[in-house]
């Protein structure tokens, strides 16, 4: 009996109290899907074919835009010394590209909106195995889905849709043409070959270091302990704009620090491309170019502010941080009569990235 007794006090105990309000709903029922709405396509066939038109056409256009972008990369060559060319080579290629994805896009959009299927489907839930029967049941759903969105019989817009994507590749692969060299008129033996081209550089035996871009050559005597010096060849004052003077510097421009001579590490053949503890070492990462400019005084590093790349100038350039694959190059110096710092020679290997192939 004191059983029962507590068992209705327990009951009494969670029930709701009257002054608290507490109202006892029955459970959230499902409202289900709202009315169906049937497009003007489902309901006209006019309709559905005038989509239908405007979804290929829309692709075709993306079509003509890739053929296009591919056209003013070849009527405003890059390699033109003009500044306009390579504008319009930048402009051109641009609006092609960006008109060809844009209808693409929209064509997609329209095409998944106006004329796939618009019914609302229920999916139950269900293990997944890799059986027969689930084999059988997704081969059924790609058919189902190729129904549904017309791939399989809509050919004009299959075949757009098709034509649209190969061609907005095409762009830029015709874009890689321009990172390699091309021949010259003059018969240039290493034109198009892009070692001997990058290894080939204004730097030669005797040639002075002079700052950039001011050309003001450099005593050894005025470079200070822990001190850094964007460098250029003495030479390099002589060419104009129209002779390559920028691509020119782009190959040969260095940068110079001096740390103590007991703080280098150098091999056997490298004890004479110092002096003094000043050395050289090419500013075109190995990475993908950029100019490593970054010079960590306390570290000794060099910093790439691309990818960051790090190389370490104590020991040779070495990477020890970051994407690059190998040491920046070195440029071996010396002093001449005057005390002025010159090159004994050029860079003994490539200079720049190192996705080339290289002897």
């Amino acid at each position: 009996m004191a059983h029962d007794d507590d068992s209705q006090a327990l009951e009494r105990a969670y029930q709701p109290s009257p002054g608290l309000g507490v109202a006892v709903s029955d459970p959230v029922q499902n409202p289900g899907l709202p009315p169906h709405r049937e497009r003007m396509t489902d309901k006209d066939p006019k309709a559905e074919k005038r989509a239908a038109r405007t979804v290929y056409t829309l692709f075709y256009l993306s079509l003509a835009g890739s053929i296009w972008a591919v056209a003013a990369y070849m009527l405003f060559p890059i390699e033109d010394e003009s500044l306009l060319s390579i504008r319009y080579n930048n402009l051109f290629i641009g609006i092609g590209i960006a008109f060809a994805l844009l209808c693409l896009g929209i064509g997609a959009i329209h095409w998944s909106k106006a004329l796939m299927s618009d019914k609302e489907h229920i999916e139950m839930r269900h293990p997944t195995r890799g059986t027969d029967s689930t084999r059988d049941a997704a081969i059924e759903a790609f058919a189902d889905a190729n129904e549904e969105s017309g791939f399989g019989r809509r050919t004009m817009i299959r075949n757009s849709l098709l034509a649209a994507l190969v061609a907005s590749i095409i762009p830029g692969v015709t874009l890689f043409r321009g990172l390699a060299p091309h021949n010259n008129a003059g018969g240039n033996p290493i034109a198009g070959d892009p070692v001997a081209l990058l290894q080939q550089t204004m730097w030669e035996t005797g040639q002075r270091l002079v700052r950039d871009p001011d050309g003001t050559p450099i005593r050894a005597a005025d470079v200070t302990l822990g001190s850094a010096f964007h460098v250029i060849p003495e030479n390099l004052s002589t060419l104009s704009h129209s002779d390559g003077y920028l691509e020119e510097k782009a190959k040969a421009i260095v940068l110079m620090m001096r740390l103590r001579p007991e703080q280098l590490i150098e091999t056997e053949e490298r004890k004479d491309w110092s002096y003094d503890g000043i050395v050289a070492y090419s500013k075109v990462c190995t990475h993908v170019g950029c100019p490593v400019a970054l010079y960590e005084q306390q570290t000794h590093h060099l910093l790439c502010p691309c990818h960051q790349s790090q190389f370490d100038v104590t020991d040779q350039a070495k990477v020890i941080f970051g994407p690059a694959a190998r040491p920046l190059p070195q440029l071996p110096i010396t002093v001449d009569d005057e005390g002025y710092l010159v090159a004994r020679d050029g860079f003994n290997e490539p200079v720049g990235p190192s996705f080339w192939e290289r002897h």
